[in-house]
C-alpha cells in the first residue's frame, strides 16, 4: 500500500473518527492531489470562490478568518478537510488563511465522490468529519459567548492538542503554536495585552509555557480542569479519546441522517 504524505494524513483523520477496513484504506491511495507551500497569512480559499476541490491539510495550521471584523472562527490542524462542506455547498463565506508555514494538498470534489460511492465506510467517515466541524463550530459559540477570558483560552489550547494528538502529533504535549498572541487575541475576543497576560497566568499556575513558536503543555489534566474540557463533542472514536484524555466514550453512532450531495 501507498503510504504518501498526502495518503497519511487523510488516513490518520478519518480513523479518528471511524474504524476503517484495509480496502476503505486501500481507496484512499488514489488520491490525486496538487501540493502548495504557503506563508503565514496566504489565503488558501476566498470568500468569493466556488471551487471544484478540497484542501486537505498537510502541515501548519489553517483557519476561517472574517473578511470584515479579522475574527478567527475556527483553526485546523494536520489531516483536517476544512471546506469538505462545500461537496455539497460549493461557496464559502469566510476566507480560508494560513496560520504560519503550512503545506496543503488539494483534492478534487470528483475523487471524495467516487470513495464515497464505493465505500460506505468511507462515506460514512466523510460524514463525521463535517458533523465535527459543526460540532467545533457550536463550542466555539459557547467560547466566546460563556467563558471568561482565562477558561476561553485554555479551552482553545486543551482542543489543539487533542485533535494533534489524535493524528499522531503532540505526542508529548509540545506542539508548534498555531498562532501568534494577535492571532490567539482574534480567536478568542480579547485583545493582545489580555491575552499576554493570560499566558502569563497559565505560565505562573505551571500549566503551559509558550517559547518562541512551541507550546507546552505542562499539566494536562490540570489545564483540562481549569478549561472544563470535555472532548465528547469532537467526535473522535472511544479508543482515541480515552487514549487522549482519559475518559470513556461510546463508540460514535453506526449510522447517520441521510447525507448531502455524493456523501
Amino acid at each position: 500500500m501507498q503510504k504518501g504524505f498526502a495518503y497519511t494524513r487523510l488516513a490518520d483523520r478519518l480513523a479518528s473518527v471511524a474504524e476503517l477496513s484495509e480496502r476503505d484504506l486501500d481507496l484512499l491511495t488514489r488520491m490525486p492531489s496538487t501540493i502548495s507551500h504557503l506563508s503565514s497569512y496566504d489565503r488558501v480559499q476566498h470568500r468569493s470562490d466556488r471551487p471544484l476541490r478540497c484542501c486537505l491539510l498537510l502541515q501548519g495550521y489553517l483557519c476561517w478568518r472574517d473578511q470584515t471584523e479579522r475574527q478567527i472562527t475556527s483553526i485546523y490542524v494536520p489531516g483536517d478537510i476544512p471546506d469538505l462542506h462545500t461537496l455539497s455547498v460549493p461557496r464559502f463565506d469566510a476566507h480560508l488563511t494560513a496560520l504560519g508555514p503550512t503545506v496543503v494538498a488539494f483534492v478534487p470534489h470528483d475523487f471524495f465522490c467516487e470513495i464515497s460511492s464505493l465505500s460506505p465506510a468511507l462515506r460514512h467517515a466523510l460524514q463525521l468529519l463535517v458533523h465535527s466541524d459543526m460540532a467545533c463550530l457550536r463550542n466555539w459559540i459557547v467560547n466566546l459567548g460563556s467563558r471568561d477570558s482565562l477558561t476561553r483560552v485554555a479551552h482553545l489550547f486543551c482542543e489543539i492538542a487533542v485533535r494533534l494528538r489524535a493524528v499522531g502529533l503532540a505526542g508529548d504535549d509540545r506542539f508548534p503554536s498555531p498562532f501568534t498572541q494577535s492571532d490567539l487575541a482574534s480567536a478568542c475576543a480579547i485583545s493582545p495585552v489580555h491575552t499576554n497576560r493570560i499566558i502569563q497566568e497559565l505560565r505562573r499556575r505551571q500549566l503551559l509555557t509558550w517559547q518562541s513558536r512551541t507550546i507546552t503543555i505542562e499539566h494536562r489534566q490540570a489545564l483540562s480542569s481549569l478549561a472544563r474540557f470535555d472532548p465528547g463533542y469532537l467526535g473522535m472514536r472511544e479508543a482515541v479519546t480515552s487514549e487522549n484524555h482519559g475518559i470513556q466514550r461510546p463508540a460514535a453512532p453506526a449510522t447517520l441522517s441521510a447525507a448531502p450531495a455524493c456523501y
